[in-house]
């Protein structure tokens, strides 16, 4: 079964998490979650993530996001990639740490801001890493302690989770404790992911039964919401899969995008193919790469054998800068 895309956009509340291949240990050290946070923070600092809450695990980690005007999967590229190339190198050793694709859901704001930060909070003392709720307090591998105050985390934002309990911080901080302590009891719990509607409902076969007698019930395994929350986001995802359609009719093929470009840059389809690295010959073909990779949908491997050039080339030159909008400066016939 083909994975499904994920959804994303600006201002999206998402759970994260990623997990060690084969269970293995991708913390194995206080400089290996030193490294991790670090550039977390370098993400937050540049404002592409708000983060509320985090949890580092022996073998995986939770991170409670929203994005700001680039992509998730951008952001959590450069995040995993440096690390673990420097924790390869720490450790002395080559290949892949990470399972598979990090887990992405997107969430509701309401109930789901509180009850995930929670959660993912509670996990350490679940798996038995910290002994009780006194020790998480002033445990430094999660969001909890910054949220308590007990850790300065500047760039974790802890204002927004305790606005939910108290004007004032004291008062807040002990609403938001009590909240925390609530949820101790409950012990292990499923790990919160999308389509919860469909479970909660007795499965698909429940829904199915519903939408037969006119009753609408929308889930989606990447999101974690209401029916309606559901619905809307997905209503959003078809606009842009119909615009993108759109803009992709337009464009007959890789060699029309490099004329377009040309006409444009002032280049020649033979000069972007050639390897020249004057600066202008350079800046049209970052800019190919950009459109075709990025806004078009070109597998990089495709762009990379039009130019002559690698795939990691071309997957950098996509990323490297602000993606300038397809049809503000190009016009396709």
């Amino acid at each position: 079964m083909p994975r499904q895309t994920r959804l994303d956009a600006p201002g999206t509340l998402h759970h994260v998490m990623g997990r060690g291949i084969e269970k293995m240990m991708i913390f194995r050290s206080k400089y290996d979650r030193e490294d991790f946070i670090s550039r977390v923070e370098e993400l937050c600092s540049k404002g592409a993530w708000i983060v509320y809450a985090w949890a580092l695990l022996s073998n995986h980690f939770h991170i409670l996001i929203r994005t700001g005007n680039e992509s998730l999967s951008k952001n959590m590229r450069r995040l995993l990639t440096g690390y673990v190339v420097n924790f390869n190198r720490r450790h002395k050793r080559y290949g892949h740490l990470f399972q598979n694709r990090y887990k992405s859901i997107i969430c509701e704001d309401d109930p789901y801001l509180l009850e995930l930060t929670r959660y993912i909070h509670l996990n350490p003392v679940r798996a038995g890493i910290v002994e009780n709720l006194e020790a998480l307090n002033n445990y430094a591998w999660t969001g909890h302690s910054a949220i308590l105050g007990k850790l300065k985390r500047e760039w974790q934002d802890t204002d927004t989770i305790l606005a939910y309990f108290g004007r004032r911080r004291r008062e807040a901080i002990l609403g938001y404790t009590q909240f925390v302590e609530q949820g101790r009891p409950q012990g292990r719990k499923p790990e919160p992911v999308g389509g919860r509607l469909i479970r909660s409902l007795g499965g698909w076969s429940q829904v199915l039964s519903l939408r037969r007698r006119g009753e609408k019930i929308a889930s989606d395994e990447r999101i974690l919401g209401s029916s309606e929350f559901v619905q809307s986001l997905l209503d959003e995802v078809n606009e842009r899969e119909k615009e993108t359609l759109r803009l992709r009719k337009n464009l007959t093929d890789l060699r029309a995008l490099a004329r377009e470009i040309g006409r444009e840059e002032g280049t020649t389809e033979a000069e972007l193919r050639s390897g020249n690295r004057k600066k202008r010959i350079s800046k049209a073909r970052r800019r190919f790469c950009q459109l075709a990779v990025v806004e078009q949908g070109y597998p990089g491997a495709q762009v990379a054998r039009f130019l002559g050039g690698t795939t990691s080339a071309v997957v950098r030159a996509a990323n490297s800068e602000e993606l300038p909008k397809i049809g503000s400066h190009l016009s396709f016939h």
